[in-house]
């Protein structure tokens, strides 16, 4: 009796650990995932409006047919990108996701407090070498890190009204999603001081 018991257990906890392991595991060897899905229809490091959800032919899960979407599919390597999303009447958000779909930072107009959201995302790495005269308050300039070089950035602004969409989906087409490829300006040389003034020429005898 004991020994089933034990069975039973030790079977209970390898389904559970092999459950586990698949449900980890799956983002990365699906072969249709968002971001797969995605590629063909978006740009890199560009704002991409999406069609409005459709039962039958929706390129990503759970599409709330109130809301308009755009997609920005980053890509890190050459620099970091420069996001500004104007706000809707109602409610936008922003939503970032790595190459895996593993959801990282979310912000919308109401945490944002603005008429535009607006920030720069970077991976760890390239935040690291930003000159100390450059880094700044949040309140000044929002920096996101981003866990993987490639990723996702899901824009949403809602129509509360249908005779409201068109407004949405203009607030996101109006976004920017940018490699920010620009050298920061060079610091500012110190003026040289001036040459001192010549001696007064001695008076003749």
């Amino acid at each position: 009796m004991i020994r089933l018991l034990f069975t039973i257990i030790a079977g209970v906890l390898l389904g559970g650990v092999v459950h586990l392991v698949s449900v980890l595991a799956l983002p990365r060897i699906a072969t249709q995932d968002a971001y797969s899905r995605l590629t063909p229809m978006t740009r890199v490091n560009a704002v991409t409006p999406l069609a409005l959800a459709d039962p039958n032919n929706a390129p990503m899960p759970f599409m709330d047919p109130a809301f308009a979407v755009a997609i920005c599919r980053y890509d890190l390597s050459g620099g970091p990108l420069k996001l500004t999303v104007p706000v809707s009447q109602a409610y936008t958000s922003v939503s970032f996701y790595t190459r895996n779909e593993v959801a990282y930072y979310a912000i919308n107009d109401r945490s944002a407090g603005r008429k535009v959201i607006e920030l720069d995302l970077m991976t760890e790495e390239q935040h690291s070498q930003l000159p100390e005269d450059e880094e700044v308050t949040a309140a000044d300039r929002l920096i996101i890190d981003s866990p993987t070089t490639t990723g996702l950035i899901v824009l949403k602004a809602l129509a509360p009204e249908p005779g409201l969409m068109p407004q949405a989906q203009a607030s996101l087409a109006a976004s920017r999603c940018t490699i920010q490829t620009e050298a920061p300006p060079p610091p500012k040389q110190p003026e040289p001081a001036p040459p001192p003034p010549a001696p007064a020429p001695k008076g003749k005898r």
